[in-house]
């Protein structure tokens, strides 16, 4: 019943419930992060691109100086920005995420997306977006030719300067994977992606466990942190499906926690967002009961290849800006 960390090819743990710190305003982020910590999470994950990482930062300074955990206990995952994949500005911007984190190292750092936009200076925007100029008259973004195997020459030097303990990508498919076991002198030790009962992915989670890739599922509830930005709809949500909300009966569950339990009874880390004191404590109580297999077949039955999260709909849709990276 426990699956409460997942191990790296390395033989390191990684939590397998972290907090998810997209959409959370940067007024809240430091409380947010402070009352994750003492509820008992040791596993954030943040990016430059949230917006909120300087009031993480500060959250995270409150916690480790009034001893709610110490430092090695913690697993701090942060993300390079598309505009930054040119080898020269990799280190730079994982410094200034150690700066805003207030920390001296990162137990992760992922490629955010396999996309490379024209670079912008942090002094002209930070974070800055996806728009190269916002105040253009038709802003759109920038696509620029950097080979992603630059990119990760420059993440394997910052592995080699201490300031990161493992590093991985985002958002990539089998393809991209297998063209970079075969450039990377360091094997990518994570891969995140949108996972959750509409987008098993069994083909993608295959290749990894073969390829000795942990996992991480963002979005692992679904819909529920895109229907504010119109991307889903409340009729997309997951949780009012039968066989989750039948299973969260039997188990004398939520049908939240159920959907957090499959994810990770499938080996995977999971990250749901939630500033929420109760949201909080429920998602992180998932380690007390086991689903049937029959239960975990009926949910993974649940898939459409439903994908919230695509830079190919919501590029456009937003950003004026075809940018597919799915077939």
């Amino acid at each position: 019943m426990t699956n409460d960390f997942v191990k790296l090819a390395d033989g390191a743990a990684m939590p397998a419930v972290g907090l998810g710190l997209w959409k959370i305003d940067r007024p809240a982020a430091a409380d947010a992060v402070v009352r994750a910590i003492r509820a008992g999470y040791r596993h954030l994950d943040s990016a430059c691109d949230y917006g909120n990482e300087a009031e993480v930062g500060e959250g995270l300074a409150a916690s480790l100086k009034t001893q709610l955990c110490r430092r090695e206990d913690l697993w701090i995952t942060s993300k390079l920005w598309n505009m930054y994949h040119r080898r020269q500005h990799v280190r730079p911007a994982l410094e200034r995420t150690l700066r805003d984190l207030k920390l001296d190292y990162l137990d992760l750092y992922l490629i955010h997306f396999p996309i490379a936009l024209e670079y912008v200076p942090p002094e002209v925007r930070y974070p800055p977006g996806w728009f190269h100029d916002p105040a253009a008259a038709e802003p759109r973004m920038a696509p620029v030719r950097v080979p992603l195997a630059e990119t990760w020459q420059a993440m394997e030097d910052v592995v080699r300067a201490g300031l990161v303990r493992h590093i991985g990508v985002c958002n990539y498919n089998c393809a991209l994977l297998r063209d970079l076991l075969a450039y990377a002198s360091m094997r990518p030790a994570v891969l995140q992606v949108e996972l959750h009962p509409y987008l098993a992915q069994d083909t993608l989670l295959r290749f990894c466990r073969d390829e000795g890739i942990a996992v991480t599922g963002f979005s692992p509830l679904g819909s529920a942190s895109y229907v504010s930005i119109g991307m889903a709809t409340a009729g997309d949500s997951v949780l009012g499906e039968p066989v989750i909300v039948e299973a969260a009966r039997r188990h004398g569950k939520t049908p939240a926690q159920v959907a957090l339990r499959w994810g990770v009874q499938r080996g995977t880390a999971v990250i749901p967002k939630t500033t929420r004191p109760e949201r909080l404590v429920e998602n992180l109580a998932i380690f007390d009961f086991s689903l049937s297999d029959d239960e975990m077949r009926a949910i993974g039955r649940l898939d459409r290849g439903r994908r919230f999260n695509d830079p190919g709909v919501f590029g456009e849709a937003a950003f004026h800006t075809f940018m597919p990276i799915y077939d």
